[in-house]
């Protein structure tokens, strides 16, 4: 990892960032009580819990389906 380019970017560069998304994506609604998950159920929530939480990929994604950019396998 270039450190040098990642702290000129203001790239994270500590572990503390990716442990906090894991919390606040997963942890948090994956974990609680007497919740059990598939792997292809949690895959799929993930996925759409990621797009919501980052700021711009939902609208982006839906931009791309309505404009035909993106495939949707239903």
């Amino acid at each position: 990892m270039n450190y040098h380019q990642a702290i000129k970017r203001h790239w994270p560069i500590g572990s503390g960032v990716t442990e906090a998304a894991c919390k606040t994506l997963v942890k948090q609604r994956l974990c609680s009580s007497g919740m059990r998950w598939k792997a292809t159920g949690a895959e799929v929530l993930l996925n759409t819990r990621s797009l919501i939480q980052s700021k711009g990929r939902w609208e982006q994604l839906w931009t791309n389906i309505l404009s035909g950019k993106q495939k949707v396998d239903l």
